[in-house]
């Protein structure tokens, strides 16, 4: 258990839904975790583990998860952003549902804007 400071302000917190799904994914890799079905849940254990932490440990006032929406004028100024980057893992794709299923189930709410990165949203909204 985290000692959680004194709130002095109502507390927000903001995610990129892409980042936190491939780290929970990607932490799991040596040894997923797979369902009776034979499906991968890695990313939508991590995910979970990861929402009940900041919620027990920080007690957020305001929580939501931001993902990307098309391309970002960043990709239009430098072709090369993110070029390198290999594309989702199939196993990682058909699960996809489960995690928006268990942001619908916390109510939490998912933030994006036509044509920007999660990360720039993050950062406008945090200024």
């Amino acid at each position: 258990m985290v000692d959680t400071p004194k709130k002095t302000r109502p507390r927000l917190f903001l995610f990129d839904a892409y980042a936190l799904i491939y780290r929970a994914f990607y932490a799991l890799i040596q040894r997923p975790l797979i369902s009776t079905r034979g499906e991968n849940t890695s990313a939508a254990y991590g995910f979970t583990r990861f929402l009940l932490k900041v919620q027990n440990n920080y007690e957020p006032d305001y929580l939501g998860i931001v993902v990307d929406a098309g391309n970002s004028q960043r990709q239009e100024r430098y072709p090369a952003y993110k070029a390198t980057r290999e594309k989702m893992p199939e196993e990682l794709r058909s699960g996809l549902h489960r995690i928006w299923d268990i942001i619908d189930g916390f109510r939490v709410p998912i933030i994006s804007v036509a044509d920007a990165q999660a990360e720039d949203v993050i950062g406008t909204l945090a200024l």
